[in-house]
């Protein structure tokens, strides 16, 4: 059986942002639960000069988006990034999730071999598809989507690595 590149990272970046969004809930119950104001979460940092838990949510679903978007060869979207509470983190999380179930998966034929051209800041990198997604998208992704599950679980949230990893309806099996 041949991978492609949708099935690569299409349905991997809806899994982790829905378990990603079941952690987020969690932290808004545990705030709930002990009487605080959730955005005390919403802007929780592991480290002073570390981004807060909406700047990670942020980060993880442009990493998917943008991912997506340059191995199907389509621009990526462009969200404001002004979330501020659980409730537009959760809607950030179902609009990125949303926008990667609607690319068809024939968009990603010969995604492996794409140029793909990434602008940061004021440098230009570049990469094929197939080490862009597997060095770089899929790197600055998981770092983000576990960070953010990190400053929850660091701030009292009961959360443990089933929470992180799911459960995935088809596991695969070999």
């Amino acid at each position: 059986m041949q991978l492609s590149m949708y099935q690569a990272s299409v349905p991997v970046f809806v899994n982790v942002l829905g378990n990603l969004k079941a952690v987020l809930k969690k932290g808004e119950a545990y705030a709930t639960a002990k009487k605080f104001d959730p955005a005390v979460l919403v802007n929780a940092r592991l480290y002073p000069d570390m981004f807060h838990l909406a700047r990670q949510v942020q980060i993880a679903s442009d990493q998917a988006k943008g991912c997506a978007s340059r191995l199907a060869g389509l621009e990526p979207p462009k969200y404001e990034d002004n979330e501020q509470s659980f409730a537009e983190l959760y809607t950030r999380i179902d609009k990125t999730i949303a926008y990667l179930q609607s690319i068809p998966a024939e968009k990603f034929d010969g995604a492996d071999s794409r140029k793909i051209e990434l602008k940061q800041r004021d440098t230009v990198r570049h990469f094929v598809g197939l080490g862009y997604l597997f060095d770089y998208a899929y790197l600055h992704f998981f770092f983000h989507a576990t960070t953010a599950y990190d400053i929850l679980r660091h701030s009292g949230v009961e959360l443990g690595k089933s929470d992180f990893l799911g459960h995935p309806e088809g596991v695969r099996r070999s």
